[in-house]
C-alpha cells in the first residue's frame, strides 16, 4: 500500500551541502557563546570556596575550625562592583588560638581581601 521513499545522500546536491554546514557551524559558535556568557555570571558554591581556602591555610599548618557564610553580599571598592562571600578560619599559632575572616569573590572564588583578627 504505501510505499516509503528513502533519500539517499547522494540525492542532495553541494549547495544543499553547503548551507547545511554553514547553518551548523553557526549554532555551534552560538551555543558555545551563550555558555560562556551564563558560566561567566554563574556564582561559585560558598563551600567549594571554603574549601580551596582551607586548602591553603592547610599549607602552613592544621585548622581548628573555619566558617563561611552562605549567602552572597554585594561589595564595592573603588570601581570594582561585585558579589562576595564573608568567611574565616581559625587555627593555633604558637600556643595561642588565631582568627582570620577573608572575603571571596563569588563568580572567581578569588580572595579578595584577608585579614587577621
Amino acid at each position: 500500500m504505501f510505499q516509503s521513499k528513502k533519500m539517499k545522500w547522494s540525492n542532495y546536491s553541494s549547495q544543499e551541502w553547503t548551507l547545511l554546514s554553514i547553518i551548523l557551524a553557526f549554532f555551534f559558535l552560538l551555543g558555545m557563546l551563550s555558555f560562556k556568557q551564563y558560566s561567566k555570571n554563574k556564582a561559585l558554591k560558598a563551600d567549594d570556596i571554603l574549601k580551596d581556602v582551607k586548602k591553603e591555610f592547610l599549607k602552613e599548618g592544621t585548622l581548628d575550625g573555619s566558617w563561611i557564610e552562605l549567602t552572597k553580599v554585594p561589595w564595592k571598592k573603588f570601581a570594582h562592583k561585585t558579589d562576595v562571600y564573608y568567611g574565616g578560619i581559625s587555627r593555633y599559632e604558637d600556643y595561642k588560638l588565631v582568627q582570620y575572616e577573608f572575603i571571596a569573590d563569588a563568580y572567581s572564588g578569588s580572595i579578595i581581601d584577608i585579614y587577621r583578627v
